[in-house]
């Protein structure tokens, strides 16, 4: 394996690459061959992401295995699936898409993540993790009867493994035996190392066609002496105990092969082509390096998951925090204010803001991996036993927890606060990392308090709130910077369900604003005389200022960053038919499709959400009011 020092900032020379544009155009090559497309994928990888940005560390680590498995399957007809798909970008730059890599991200450019409307190659699409082994269980069964010949591989990582629907569907597939290939990509990120030449050795023997042959003549033709296939297999058990850390997938079913090493091209292929005709699940297990190849990203596997444009870094840093950042200041004054604040993420401590907290009060910090339920119902056993849990998760991903949420924690009133970072509208990650529901699904659970800030400060302060309120509530807050609002330092606390006016007129034209998009609101009520009330919380609404402002008013107008059908806008159209209340009502938010990757701005503008599009459309509605 070719190590690169730094990323290329100059297209690489890359011949052998360039003679491919579906793996059929490399199926001839010899293993050398093989080894020298991995270098140049690698350098090619190195250098397109430097100009585009995206997920780096885990397709480096993936470079072979992705060479090899395009190699040996004939895909797009057999079935490649990439468990959460940030090691994908080898793939797709090997099916037809180098050309449009560096558009990875962009609006109208490649999807971050594999997608079934984007290439046959792109067999399930992915963005949460561990969803893998269950889409391929579901796909080789569905074609086991009309295809038999076609084949089904999954690869998934170490990190997705800690998910409970992934032992699931592991479950499911040792009991129902399909003929399928599971592939862990263990970088060392959850799973201990454990290579060495004699389970090196062991795995090639295990995954050889002649010592399979001796097993299945000792089932099948050794009658006399059936012991010796027993023999075999409790001595082959017994050793893959000693060498190696598959016993719990034996004991689930599947046939496990492995440690092997994820970087040697000759042993990928050897083991692979090998399994390949095996029949029932096979799992192999690999070893790899997450950052393969690029000494800095080797060296910090988490800083190199994901990295932006190599021009970005000579540009000056903002000084802005994120609203990330203002959720760790928070917590870490909130957990010295008060001994009983417990922190509980799944595996998001850097995205969450959240790595200051753990080093301070690591008895306090609890990473769960990806586990999003078990999450929740652990804040819930926490709350009930006296302590007040702070459960940091992006929006998308408590979608994952919606029944913990529910069963566990609002129907027993738990005091458990949720800060849901990444609501709205996120940017390049695209539609399957868009927190747009959590209002739509948090709204119709009784008991339930949600906060919509709209800036750093007013985040601040709902969290003090929040966490002081009795009960379950949420605060949503964007991904990456606000407004820069000042940030005042202390504690404070609001009333739960209080709105604020930002801006009066004598005219009866009411915008309500519900979160983040404060200062497109504020631009379009000053451009059209609206009064503007900072409505802050979704549930419970202030109900005071509404009865107030809209029972006479000829229309109000609702902002949101978030869904429309069910949304804040919703709530309060319930509320003015509870109250009789007949008025026209405009609702804006995001509408009822998703809205394709590209930046936050651009997002938004394709939900209807720029300023200029709002002022179009409620300068119609002003018009007809007038007439």
């Amino acid at each position: 394996m070719k190590i690169f020092k730094e990323i290329p900032i100059k297209k690489p020379n890359t011949p052998l690459l360039d003679k491919v544009e579906f793996p059929a155009d490399y199926r001839s090559f010899s293993i050398n061959e093989l080894q020298t497309l991995s270098d140049e994928l690698r350098e090619y990888l190195l250098y397109s992401v430097g100009q585009s940005g995206g997920h780096l560390g885990g397709g480096l680590g993936v470079i072979e295995l992705t060479v090899i498995l395009h190699y040996l399957y004939n895909t797009p007809f057999d079935k490649l699936i990439w468990d959460v798909g940030h090691q994908a970008y080898p793939h797709k730059i090997l099916t037809g898409r180098k050309n449009k890599i560096e558009s990875i991200r962009k609006k109208n450019g490649l999807a971050p993540f594999p997608s079934i409307f984007e290439s046959e190659y792109d067999s399930f699409g992915v963005g949460h993790s561990s969803t893998s082994v269950s889409a391929l269980l579901g796909m080789a069964i569905a074609s086991a009867e009309s295809e038999p010949e076609k084949k089904h591989v999954a690869v998934i990582g170490d990190g997705a493994m800690t998910a409970g629907m992934a032992f699931e569907a592991l479950s499911h597939t040792g009991h129902i035996k399909p003929n399928v290939l599971i592939i862990l990509n263990d970088n060392d990120m959850s799973i201990s190392e454990n290579v060495g030449g004699l389970s090196n050795y062991f795995s090639r023997i295990w995954a050889s066609k002649t010592y399979k042959g001796i097993k299945k003549s000792g089932a099948s033709f050794l009658k006399p002496l059936p012991q010796a296939y027993h023999l075999a297999r409790k001595v082959e058990t017994q050793m893959k105990a000693m060498v190696a850390p598959g016993t719990i997938f034996e004991e689930l079913g599947l046939n496990y092969i492995g440690p092997i090493d994820g970087h040697n091209i000759k042993q990928l292929n050897d083991v692979i082509s090998n399994l390949r005709d095996f029949e029932g699940p096979q799992f192999l297990h690999v070893i790899t390096k997450k950052g393969a190849g690029l000494d800095p990203a080797e060296a910090d596997r988490i800083g190199f998951h994901a990295i932006s444009k190599i021009k970005s870094i000579k540009q000056k840093i903002s000084e802005k925090k994120k609203y990330q950042d203002i959720f760790g200041e928070w917590i870490i004054d909130m957990a010295e204010n008060d001994n009983e604040l417990i922190a509980i993420t799944p595996a998001m401590r850097e995205g969450s803001g959240l790595v200051n907290f753990s080093k301070k009060f690591p008895e306090r910090y609890f990473d769960v991996a990806i586990a999003e339920q078990h999450s929740v119902t652990f804040g819930a056993g926490l709350a009930i036993a006296g302590k007040k849990p702070v459960v940091a998760i992006y929006s998308t991903f408590l979608q994952r927890a919606y029944d913990q949420l529910i069963h566990d924690v609002a129907v027993q009133n738990l005091n458990v606060t949720f800060a849901l970072d990444r609501a709205g509208l996120v940017g390049e990650d695209g539609p399957t990392h868009s927190g747009n529901y959590d209002i739509a699904y948090l709204r119709c659970i009784p008991n339930m308090v949600i906060c919509t800030p709209s800036d750093e400060n007013e985040t601040r302060l709902m969290l003090t709130s929040a966490f002081n309120h009795n009960g379950p509530a949420s605060v949503r807050y964007p991904r990456g910077e606000g407004p820069n609002a000042k940030v005042n330092k202390k504690l404070d606390t609001i009333e739960i369900g209080t709105a604020r006016i930002v801006r009066e007129s004598s005219k009866k034209n009411i915008m309500l604003n519900f979160g983040s998009l404060l200062h497109i609101a504020d631009e379009v009520s000053k451009s059209l005389d609206l009064t503007l009330i900072d409505m802050r919380f979704v549930k419970p609404l202030d109900e005071k200022m509404l009865l107030k402002y809209l029972k006479n008013a000829d229309f109000f107008v609702s902002i949101e960053d978030g869904t429309v059908m069910g949304g804040a806008g919703s709530a309060v159209q319930e509320f003015c038919s509870e109250n009789k209340i007949n008025i026209k009502s405009f609702l804006l938010g995001i509408p009822d499709k998703f809205i394709d990757h590209a930046s936050r701005d651009e997002m938004l503008e394709a939900a209807g959400l720029s300023p200029k599009q709002i002022k179009l459309k409620l300068k119609e509605l002003i018009q007809y009011k007038m007439e």
